[in-house]
């Protein structure tokens, strides 16, 4: 921490659903002593999100819940969703928590690295000599572009068609394009600089890719 810096950090966990409890608690212990050991404290708030919510509220999330990750340094979200909301008919589904946090938070990426332990090696279904060097950072777009653009389907086509539209803009922070234009730092960085934009083909129903750059 550098001087003048606050030693209380606030802190917004989110258990959620299925093992989302079990990791946070985890997680939680592990910040805590992180803290006990560099000298600053976390003053920790517990809100429902996600299915537990659902039962408990009637939303995925409340609206002044998503107000209160705003206003804090942090959120710690373990898991949402279950056999029990499984409903693709239902109004209210756990993954709406998500959206909700993403948009309200202006939450327009996450980066997933992937690597690989040498100690893992031997449980992966790849061969060995697949794995070495693998050093990936994936990018998700979060907010905008086609993972939230509208869908309809038109049954009384000869074919049955799904057509879905992306929305694409230029502010900040937006998704789509940011997301992308982070990748492109990120990969300058690396060994050999490359980035990639491949589409979420399970979200979509359909997939593409485009150039690499």
């Amino acid at each position: 921490m550098t001087s003048g810096q606050s030693s209380t950090y606030r802190i917004v966990a989110i258990p959620g659903d299925g093992v989302g409890p079990e990791v946070v608690a985890a997680g939680r212990r592990v910040l805590d002593a992180i803290g006990d050991s560099e000298g600053f404290r976390i003053d920790w708030t517990e809100v429902a999100a996600g299915g537990n919510a659902i039962d408990r509220f009637g939303v995925a999330i409340r609206p002044d819940d998503v107000a209160l990750c705003g206003a804090a340094d942090a959120v710690l979200l373990g898991a949402v969703g279950g056999p029990k909301w499984d409903d693709p008919k239902a109004a209210v589904r756990p993954e709406q928590a998500l959206f909700a946090l993403r948009g309200g938070l202006g939450l327009y990426a996450n980066l997933r690295p992937v690597t690989v332990h040498p100690a893992l090696v031997g449980s992966s279904p790849l061969r060995p000599e697949l794995l070495d060097g693998v050093d990936l950072l994936m990018v998700r777009e979060l907010t905008g572009g086609i993972y939230f653009g509208e869908r309809a389907e038109a049954p009384a086509r000869p074919a049955s068609a799904a057509p879905a539209t992306a929305c694409l803009t230029r502010r900040p922070k937006s998704g789509g394009s940011s997301a992308w234009r982070s990748s492109w730092p990120a990969a300058g960085e690396r060994p050999s600089p490359r980035s990639t934009r491949p589409t979420c083909s399970r979200r979509r129903g359909c997939g593409a890719s485009s150039p690499t750059r």
